[in-house]
């Protein structure tokens, strides 16, 4: 079974940056694309980016886009989102997420697609 740790979350002010890791144990990487959602106190949960097993492609929700970069170290077993500019809005629970790929450019949007689950980190902006 994929185990998945994120870390990197934690308190910082508007304009700030982040850089959130989502760290597998027992897999290879290269076969699993990685979403990264976030859940918000109350709302549902929603993706903020996601990337393909291969890395060559990825997905950034508006909200985010221009602001945050999804990348894979396929060696290193190693998702990281690097958060920049942050905003109060970014405040949430962030989960990253995988699911074994059948193509190496493929990328999932819904959390349906996706079968293991981190535990989350939070991370808070403050204005």
């Amino acid at each position: 079974q994929v185990q998945l740790v994120e870390s990197g979350g934690g308190s910082v002010q508007a304009g700030g940056s982040l850089r959130l890791s989502c760290a597998y144990s027992e897999t290879t990487a290269s076969l699993y694309a990685v979403g990264w959602f976030r859940q918000p106190p109350h709302k549902a949960r929603d993706l903020v980016s996601a990337i393909s097993s291969g890395g060559s492609s990825t997905y950034y929700a508006d909200s985010v886009k221009g602001r945050f970069t999804i990348s894979k170290d396929n060696v290193k077993n190693i998702v990281y989102l690097q958060m920049d500019s942050l905003k109060p809005g970014d405040t949430s629970v962030y989960y990253c997420a995988a699911v074994r790929a059948a193509s190496s450019g493929d990328i999932f949007s819904t959390p349906s697609e996706y079968d293991f689950w981190g535990q989350g980190t939070q991370v808070t902006v403050s204005s």
